[in-house]
């Protein structure tokens, strides 16, 4: 069994302390304890492009024009589930947005020709994680505008989204304990990670049971 875990941020000043990337790592180590292989993809390593809607992902399935978003599909394409991890912008990262709209126009060119048509990722079983600068009380807004936006590309795609309950349908939302100030420009943000630890424990587990 392969998992991936995207982590979607665009920052480059976090580096290895982006929070997107700590909790792929995070989710990493927590399937290499059940001896299950989790690959982490860093968005920021690649360089992608939008999509332009010429059409020619229809005869190959693959971008003509993007090789990098081409590694990243055929990853996908040979995983048993996928996570993505994404922060809060606006709604969400431009790369992540240039990822889920290519996945989609290569599905729904296909289905719209043939409503029967399965996409290579029909079923694959896919986990959201949004977080932000807010505490408790900004996860249900980041709920509308992170989670529920990448669970509605992942409808299109044919995934099927993991819920982690009734009310949190489409993945769950990481809050921030503290947030201070230095003399950075940038706010410094403090975890709760035991809490983090037994949540995403909990939320691969319901994963599991999905595949």
């Amino acid at each position: 069994m392969k998992i991936l875990s995207i982590s979607a941020t665009n920052i480059q000043h976090s580096q290895k302390n982006s929070m997107s990337l700590l909790l792929c790592n995070k989710i990493a180590e927590f399937l290499n304890c059940k001896e299950i292989q989790c690959e982490v993809i860093d968005l920021r390593d690649y360089t992608l492009y939008p999509c332009i809607g010429c059409g020619k992902c229809f005869s190959s399935k693959r971008c003509s024009a993007d090789s990098d978003f081409n590694k990243i599909y055929n990853k996908i394409t040979r995983s048993d589930g996928i996570f993505f991890i994404s922060p809060h912008y606006a709604p969400i990262p431009a790369k992540l947005s240039m990822v889920l709209e290519k996945m989609e126009q290569i599905t729904f060119l296909h289905w719209w020709k043939d409503n029967t048509y399965k996409s290579e990722l029909y079923g694959l079983p896919a986990g959201i994680i949004s977080h932000g600068g807010g505490s408790d009380w900004a996860l249900k807004s980041y709920k509308a505008m992170v989670n529920d936006t990448i669970a509605n590309a992942l409808d299109t795609i044919q995934c099927k989204v993991v819920p982690y309950d009734e009310e949190w349908n489409t993945g769950i939302s990481i809050p921030v304990q503290r947030v201070m100030e230095d003399s950075d420009i940038f706010p410094i943000q403090e975890y709760d990670w035991p809490m983090i630890d037994q949540k995403i424990k909990d939320y691969i587990e319901i994963f599991l049971r999905k595949i």
